[in-house]
């Protein structure tokens, strides 16, 4: 159980790494190939190759592939909860419907 905690975190800070990929592209750069060379972009897949690591080691700690799987949809939820908070996204009826029904399936698997 300890692990799959630690493995919310890191899909939490892998979410954190999206929203620095968003802000990466939201600059304009000169020379088109900046847009991909950016310190924004560098530090978003710097941080996701750190929570892939990070999941890599919870699962040789005991945790499940199966269980990371399905810890893993959670970025369903992290992802559009931090774009509405940093970059005022408007989170629809249907992805908040989508967003419950996938919490309700981590539950009940984990019943």
């Amino acid at each position: 159980m300890k692990y799959a905690l630690i493995a919310i975190c890191v899909v939490f800070i892998a979410a954190c790494a999206q929203m620095l990929l968003k802000q990466g592209a939201r600059q304009a750069y000169t020379p088109w190939w900046r847009q991909y060379i950016n310190p924004w972009v560098i530090t978003g897949y710097a941080v996701m190759f750190a929570s892939m690591i990070a999941n890599i080691w919870c699962m040789h700690r005991g945790l499940q592939l199966k269980e990371l799987s399905i810890i893993e949809s959670l970025s369903y939820l992290f992802v559009p909860a931090l774009s509405w908070l940093l970059f005022k996204e408007q989170i629809t009826r249907r992805k908040a419907l989508a967003i419950t029904i996938i919490l309700i399936g981590v539950i009940v698997f984990f019943l």
